[in-house]
């Protein structure tokens, strides 16, 4: 089970070697910071920074993080990488620090 506190931070590769990776700081379950990098590309780019706002506050299960990523990805086109993607590579980040 994951940690209801700390640090998570995950990398995961999809087509043609490129890696998208994330830093998720978890407090009492629900994420309280993300940052995403990688290789991909989002258009507009500033949605980046909205996406990582829209998961903020989320309880950390994957049906609720499904939910904001199939309502973010009706209004953004991304290439490199997809919804199922970004999915994976958040519900696998693993601990690196707990509190």
């Amino acid at each position: 089970m994951k940690a209801r506190n700390g640090i998570l931070r995950g990398e995961y590769k999809v087509k043609d070697g490129k890696l998208i990776k994330c830093i998720i700081s978890i407090k009492n379950g629900k994420i309280e910071n993300i940052k995403i990098s990688g290789d991909f590309f989002m258009y507009p780019e500033e949605k980046i920074e909205e996406l990582e706002e829209k998961l903020k506050g989320i309880e950390y299960k994957e049906e609720n993080i499904k939910k904001a990523l199939n309502e973010f990805f009706k209004e953004v086109e991304v290439i490199g990488a997809d919804k199922q993607h970004f999915l994976k590579l958040i519900m696998e980040a693993k601990p690196t620090y707990r509190i």
